[in-house]
């Protein structure tokens, strides 16, 4: 599974669910009056609008949903592994992620028991590929994520901006093709503490992908063809040189090492933040003027190349899945399966979200092309483009172990703690203990 490219992200159901076909149907979602699913969902300005139609499946079926936890997803995971530890998995449906889904063993059913085909054939095959572990589908992808440069276009088209861009650089202020010009602007833009370049996730699978990400763009990876880290490379070097020179030219807030996405978020529609390269589920709410200070002043560009040519293209898909302890499995696809169908992607797709489903992609696109929404139909034609080059993380089930070896090292090295060779030797010394102890590699 390594390497798949986002690009080609392009068994009757038990009991009462036998009706939950396709999301054009009047669907019958089934009833189970009195009965209460209790969900782990993640949390944050991206994710939860799509909650506030739990209340219509709830009056379809007669149950009650009860959100026992809601999180960021690095934390999630985390209590959903003390759940397994400790043996309480007391709840039916969890937010899962292609990144984080091969580490988590039998924790989760294969939906393909529990969901028809004919609803499965309505998804895009290459997403539906992704969120298989060990040919199970354990997941039910939700919406795919590749992340490209949003940007403060008053900033760009500023006379004075420009004229002192020219002066210092040589060349005509516009967004950046590359990770080396993107140093160079954020560093040029920053003006602290009112305007930063930029923010970056500093910690968690966050910062290690945004790593990994700039690795990929550089020519090199996280590991080689037989599992050994070697992201310690020139080319890993490098990429963390960059965030090493960004950090020392107090270009981005100092606090970046602990931030997540909603931070990020939160600081770019305050408008304190030139450019952010971040996730499509953050678009509406920056053109919203009821909660953005940048609304309708936001542009976009497509992810830059590294020193290799290539764009990094960390991708993945946020998902559903159902444990095998819940006692209503039948009820719990037909959450799922409600939360995936198209009236939800398309919602979430009118946020920027990217869907998961062929016709709710396509149909998104058209609606925005005929309404009077150029700001979403550009986003969608940028974000569309990168998808050709997009690659998912290693979807091994020792990934996020290794992550959480290599984003304290990254930190280190940023906060000028070690250099970033020691940090990254460092690293890359325990990443190769946990795939050895694994019996991955030998």
């Amino acid at each position: 599974m390594r390497g798949i490219k986002a690009a080609l992200f392009s068994c009757a159901a038990l009991g009462a669910l036998t009706a939950v076909a396709s999301a054009e149907d009047a669907a019958n979602w089934g009833s189970f009056p009195g009965y209460t699913l209790k969900v782990k969902l993640v949390g944050g300005t991206q994710y939860e609008k799509l909650y506030t139609r739990i209340p219509e499946w709830e009056k379809a079926t007669g149950a009650k949903v009860e959100i026992v936890s809601s999180k960021n997803h690095f934390e999630l995971d985390r209590e959903i592994k003390q759940d397994i530890a400790s043996g309480t998995i007391t709840w039916c449906v969890g937010s899962n992620h292609t990144s984080f889904a091969p580490q988590y063993g039998d924790l989760y059913v294969d939906l393909k028991t529990l969901i028809p085909q004919a609803t499965l054939d309505e998804y895009v095959p290459g997403t539906l590929a992704a969120s298989m572990v060990d040919g199970r589908l354990v997941q039910l992808p939700r919406v795919t994520d590749v992340s490209n440069l949003y940007y403060q276009k008053e900033l760009y088209e500023n006379a004075d901006n420009k004229a002192k861009y020219k002066e210092k650089f040589g060349t005509e202020l516009a967004p950046p093709k590359t990770f080396d010009e993107l140093k160079q602007q954020i560093i040029f833009f920053a003006s602290p503490p009112n305007l930063y370049g930029t923010a970056f996730a500093g910690k968690d699978e966050g910062m290690t992908g945004r790593f990994m990400e700039i690795v990929r763009a550089n020519g090199g990876d996280m590991f080689d063809e037989n599992w050994k880290p070697i992201f310690n490379s020139q080319a890993g070097v490098d990429a963390l040189q960059w965030f090493i020179d960004i950090y020392n030219a107090k270009a981005v807030p100092a606090g970046t090492v602990n931030y997540t996405w909603d931070d990020i978020g939160q600081a770019f529609a305050a408008g304190t933040l030139a450019v952010d390269l971040d996730w499509p589920g953050f678009a509406a709410f920056y053109n919203d003027p009821a909660k953005s200070k940048v609304a309708g002043k936001v542009g976009f560009a497509l992810s830059p190349v590294g020193t290799a040519g290539k764009r990094g293209g960390w991708s993945g898909s946020h998902s559903f899945s159902i444990t095998q302890a819940c006692d209503n499995k039948e009820a719990a696809a037909s959450l799922i399966t409600f939360l995936t169908d198209y009236d939800s992607e398309m919602l979430e797709a009118r946020a920027g979200n990217l869907p998961t489903r062929t016709k709710a992609f396509t149909d998104v696109v058209e609606e925005f092309k005929k309404g009077d929404t150029p700001y979403m139909a550009e986003m969608f034609a940028v974000w569309e483009k990168s998808l050709a080059e997009a690659r998912t993380p290693p979807l091994i089930p020792q990934w996020i172990e290794v992550s959480n070896v290599i984003w304290p090292e990254l930190q280190a090295a940023i906060v000028g703690q070690k250099t970033a060779q020691e940090a990254l030797d460092t690293a890359a010394k325990k990443a190769t203990q946990i795939m050895e102890d694994a019996g991955v590699l030998q």
